[in-house]
């Protein structure tokens, strides 16, 4: 039996915001966004919703479009660093909502990788205890951790949760392979402290971009190699959302063409955790990506963290 993906879901929040409309904000401008990040609005939290609401809606899509039910789940993961409480995790209070019930339930923060890291835990999990379903979330409200008079961080995120059902199949492929790890020494690049004077985002974002386009290409060869395809058998890369130039890079550095790695940051922003499992839930809607697809995703951010991962669908 192997493990594959049954289905997929996603929720953005209601309320937009423009770049014009951060203009208001900061000394910032729509060309000056869109020219370094090749972001032009993000989504934002409402008055009414919380990262349990975003992924509530994003999981039971996932549930429907895998055609089961909250009950069938033995397994809960929701990557995420941005949990509404501290206690109980963001996992329990999904549970009774989605109508599941005594099956194991864990958050995982590893920022802008989390979903990679959940899907990972999930596929062991559900090999050494025998689960035939699971439910992975990713996703993340950094609205609540802008500082908004911060032009090199306010510009850059958004709020959004994605969610995935995984099952065991009897198949022939599904999840082929994953390349996951950390350098922690190069914490201090991207944090937000969770105590002190200063609880919002710093980062250096020179340091992240010299990180990401040194450390995701060779993950993303890892992850092929591990998964004994080459990389011109891959339908589609489908890559943090992080930043536009970032996705440029790797394209050129991995010579890819470009065409093969999706994006949809120009409407999103960063959503940290949920920046993949939002653009895969998209491709597969718009039938971009089809039954058969071979899919690359890989996760990069704050840790400094990375995860690939190769799956057929």
């Amino acid at each position: 039996m192997k493990i594959a993906l049954a289905g997929t879901g996603s929720k953005l929040p209601s309320k937009v915001l423009t770049n014009d409309d951060l203009s208001k904000i900061v000394d910032t401008s729509d060309e000056w966004i869109s020219q370094r990040t090749g972001i032009k609005k993000r989504h934002i939290i409402g008055e009414n919703e919380n990262l349990v609401s975003l992924a509530f809606a994003a999981g039971k899509e996932a549930l429907e479009s895998a055609n089961i039910d909250g009950k069938d789940l033995g397994l809960i993961i929701v990557g995420t660093s941005t949990q509404d409480k501290r206690l109980p995790n963001t996992a329990c209070e999904l549970q009774p909502l989605l109508g599941a019930k005594d099956c194991a339930c864990m958050d995982v923060s590893s920022a802008c990788s989390g979903f990679i890291y959940a899907l990972s835990i999930a596929y062991s999990m559900m090999n050494t205890l025998d689960i035939e379903y699971a439910l992975v979330v990713g996703g993340d409200v950094l609205s609540r951790e802008m500082d908004w008079t911060d032009r090199t961080t306010c510009v850059l995120f958004g709020d959004g949760v994605g969610a995935a059902v995984l099952k065991k199949a009897d198949i022939e492929e599904g999840f082929l392979s994953f390349d996951i790890g950390a350098d922690g020494s190069k914490g201090f690049a991207l944090y937000d402290n969770s105590y002190g004077d200063d609880r919002y985002i710093r980062m250096d974002g020179q340091e992240v971009f010299k990180f990401t386009v040194r450390t995701v290409p060779h993950s993303i060869e890892q992850a092929i190699q591990k998964a004994g395809v080459h990389k011109d058998d891959i339908d589609l890369y489908l890559l943090h959302q992080a930043n536009l130039r970032i996705l440029e890079a790797v394209s050129k550095k991995l010579d890819i063409p470009l065409e093969k790695l999706p994006h949809n940051l120009e409407n999103t922003g960063n959503t940290s955790a949920g920046s993949i499992p939002l653009l895969l839930d998209e491709v597969i809607k718009k039938g971009i990506a089809k039954k058969g697809d071979l899919i690359l995703l890989c996760g990069f951010g704050a840790g400094l963290t990375w995860g690939t991962c190769v799956l057929r669908l």
